[in-house]
């Protein structure tokens, strides 16, 4: 990749990340749908906490590029961009509480429940996941029923309890009885790398592309969701609070089964190349129009927040 290359991605994830913030402002408003009785004022500002909080917005980013190497409809993409950010961030209020992970700070801010409450901060994510179907199924995502419908499946069997919330239950269970590199590795498939695994997938549902490339765009958001992990564990065991904008070192602290813990950082390092040659192979059937989706790839393993 060049400079040039590099640079391109980052403009594209900006302009990604603010198309995806103003459609999730809109969605987010305190004005009642059709169907709907009302939307308690409480229960919005702390979806809209949880939400409108910064952040890459990475996964709608893999979505909406993801979704144009097939050159399928942006508006839809975007929209089910927006969705997949509702279960992620549904995700982290939860991930948040003092029940689990009992985090005070997220990207710099004070977590939903420590902003407003406990109670309010589960039902904000509760709401939010619900949320994340109806955008989807709603007449406004312009796709034929039968794509909308395989998205919902699909992103209902990622983010379940055989996928992104049964890999935290495993990841609960891990601090008790830590798994073997096997455990781990599954458990991280669960946790963080189906919701991007989904990510990828869904570009090619959006265009009803076949079969083959539905399979070759998950496999490349396996291969990054794994990379992403274990960038994430790395920076766990390096980086500081400020430069990840919440609490650092925790996994240490807890006796946490990670593979960066079970093969030392300069292993993941090398993983980590591995995982992004992996990826950029997975693209190559694309030629030019996949060279953001390799940067995502790239830019996944180097991070440094």
């Amino acid at each position: 990749m060049t400079n040039d290359d590099e640079m391109a991605f980052e403009m594209a994830l900006i302009t990604r990340a603010a198309a995806v913030e103003a459609l999730l402002r809109r969605l987010l408003d305190d004005r009642a749908l059709s169907g709907e009785i009302t939307r308690p004022d409480r229960l919005m500002a702390a979806m809209r906490h949880g939400v409108l909080n910064g952040g890459k917005r990475l996964r709608p980013f893999l979505v909406m590029e993801s979704a144009a190497l097939f050159s399928a409809d942006g508006e839809a993409a975007l929209r089910v961009a927006a969705a997949l950010e509702c279960v992620h961030c549904y995700s982290l209020i939860h991930d948040d509480l003092p029940a689990m992970d009992d985090d005070d700070l997220r990207r710099g801010q004070p977590t939903v429940h420590r902003a407003f409450d406990e109670a309010t901060a589960i039902l904000a994510g509760d709401a939010l996941l619900t949320l994340a179907f109806d955008i989807i199924a709603g007449e406004a995502t312009v796709l034929p029923a039968e794509r909308r419908a395989a998205l919902v499946l699909a992103l209902a069997r990622a983010a379940g309890a055989g996928g992104m919330v049964g890999g935290q239950k495993l990841d609960l269970e891990a601090e008790q009885a830590p798994p073997d590199e096997a455990g781990i590795i599954r458990l991280q498939a669960m946790k963080t790398g189906a919701l991007i695994r989904f990510a990828c997938e869904a570009g090619a549902l959006i265009a009803g592309a076949a079969a083959e490339d539905r399979e070759r765009l998950a496999e490349f958001g396996s291969a990054i969701g794994l990379a992403f992990q274990l960038a994430d564990d790395l920076l766990d065991l390096t980086a500081d609070a400020s430069q990840m904008g919440k609490a650092t070192g925790k996994d240490a602290a807890a006796g946490k089964a990670t593979l960066v813990a079970l093969h030392g950082a300069a292993w993941a390092r090398g993983q980590l190349s591995g995982l992004v040659e992996q990826a950029h192979e997975l693209l190559e059937p694309y030629g030019d129009s996949a060279l953001l989706l390799k940067e995502a790839a790239t830019f996944v393993a180097a991070r440094n927040s």
